[in-house]
Order: structure tokens, then C-alpha cells, then sequence
């Protein structure tokens, strides 16, 4: 059985809700398939600060007392995972980037390799499709294997033939993400997010035993290890990869 969890940043209970509902059934009648939807305005989420405690001692000591750790425990138990939101004033909600923000430790300590992402953003007019990608971004800094996510454009009331077009939209979607959901192999990295790693553990390797961005690298093994999970490399992206170890100690200095 696969858990496919949906995060909606609407307190709106219509047409970003519906589209989703309507996904997850999709998703039920391919396969084995137990889902959740999460209404984010049903918890309490505070908004970051930026006071960086989660990154530079640890998440627990986040001054925030609110929902976040309840919520990325729903994130760990899931093999797919949706987020999903109405397009307000050409971007997302409020709610919902109020949620992303709350990542912040996890863009420095990502965990969520081997779990499907995909996002769904509804609107009336555009700019929908700069949604997606911010989303396909920052899932992907978090771990995700990332299928780009689909927008649904239409006005209210929407015409019969709007309509046919969302719905044959979410069922073709929604198959291609069960298809993409079964896959049991790790995505060879590309060429930027091995160079992104390579630099980053090589910045954060001299850092105080005692930083949990070290600590948690040095758990994972990750200081050894050709990229964040095994992986086959060909040829040219070992050797680059040897080559950007060497380079990126100089970077400061480069950049200074």
C-alpha cells in the first residue's frame, strides 16, 4: 500500500479542495492507495522569525511552539506527497508559504529522498505555472523525487468543457504520478545539485563538532559518499565531483 498525504494551503473548502479530492480518488482506483488531506488552516503553524536557531543549534530549540513537528512527522510516514494551493495575488497562499518557511533546518538536513512529490495549483487567470516551479525548487532542496506539478485554470462558474479539461488534466496527472510513485530506483543527480552538495559538506565539514548541520552529515556519512543516497556515477561526474571537493575550500576565499 502506498500513503500519498495532501497539504492544501486554502481555508477556502471548494475548488482547490475538490481538484485534490478528485486526484487522490484518481490515485485510489489505479492501485493500493491510503491518503490524507491536511488542511493547513486547521493547524497551528507560527511565522518564522528568522532567528536561525533551527539551523545553527537545532530544531528543537525553536522559540515557535506550534504544529510543525506533527506535521513533517505526516511527511515521514508518506510515500507521496502533495502540496496543493489556489493562486492568490500571483503567488501562493499565505498559509502555505507560512508552512514552507517552517522548513528551514530541512534545506540545510534534508531527509525526504525516496518520497514522490507533486503539487497542484488552482487559479482564474496565470502566473500559476512560477508556482510550480517554486515548489518543484524547494521540495527538491528537501529531498523529494520531484514530478513537476500541473495547474487548473478556469473562472467561476466554469463551462462543461472546462470542466472535461480538468478532469481529464487530474486523471492524466494523477497517473503519471502513481507510475512515478512505484519507482524503486533513486534519480541520478544532475549536475547542479551534485556540485550543491559537494560544496555544501565541503563548507560545512570545518564547522564546530557540536553544529547539528555536521553532525547530521557525519550520521548520514554523507561526508564519504559520492552523493546523499547511493547512486551509480558515470565517469565525468566522478571526476567533476573530485574536482568541486577541491575547488570548494577556496570558495571563500574566491568570494571574499
Amino acid at each position: 500500500m502506498k500513503k500519498v498525504t495532501a497539504f492544501i494551503g486554502s481555508a477556502h473548502r471548494h475548488n482547490t479542495l475538490n481538484a485534490v479530492k478528485q486526484y487522490l480518488n484518481n490515485l485510489q482506483s489505479l492501485g493500493d492507495v491510503e491518503y490524507e488531506i491536511v488542511t493547513l488552516s486547521d493547524y497551528k503553524l507560527g511565522i518564522c522569525r528568522g532567528c536561525q536557531l533551527c539551523c545553527g543549534r537545532g530544531e528543537q530549540y525553536c522559540p515557535l511552539k506550534d504544529d510543525r513537528d506533527l506535521l513533517m512527522e505526516k511527511i515521514a510516514a508518506s510515500d507521496g506527497v502533495i502540496f496543493a494551493t489556489p493562486n492568490y495575488t500571483w503567488n501562493l497562499s499565505g498559509i502555505m508559504k507560512v508552512f514552507l518557511d517552517r522548513f528551514g533546518f530541512v534545506v540545510h538536513r534534508p531527509r525526504y529522498f525516496g518520497k514522490a512529490f507533486t503539487s497542484i495549483v488552482v487559479q482564474a487567470v496565470g502566473r500559476g505555472d512560477k508556482i510550480v516551479e517554486y515548489f518543484d525548487f524547494t521540495a527538491r532542496s528537501l529531498g523529494f523525487n520531484i514530478m513537476k506539478g500541473m495547474t487548473i485554470t478556469a473562472f467561476d462558474p466554469r463551462t462543461e468543457k472546462q470542466q472535461k479539461k480538468i478532469d481529464r488534466d487530474l486523471a492524466e496527472h494523477s497517473r503519471r504520478f502513481y507510475a512515478f510513485m512505484s519507482r524503486t530506483t533513486h534519480p541520478a543527480p544532475s549536475w547542479m545539485q551534485l556540485a550543491m552538495f559537494r560544496f555544501g559538506r565541503t563548507m560545512i565539514q570545518p564547522l564546530d563538532p557540536n553544529n547539528p548541520d555536521r553532525q547530521y552529515f557525519m550520521g548520514k556519512g554523507w561526508f564519504q559518499s559520492d552523493y546523499y543516497y547511493p547512486v551509480k556515477l558515470g565517469f565525468l561526474k566522478k571526476l567533476v565531483g573530485s574536482l568541486m571537493d577541491r575547488i570548494a575550500p577556496q570558495l571563500p576565499k574566491i568570494m571574499g
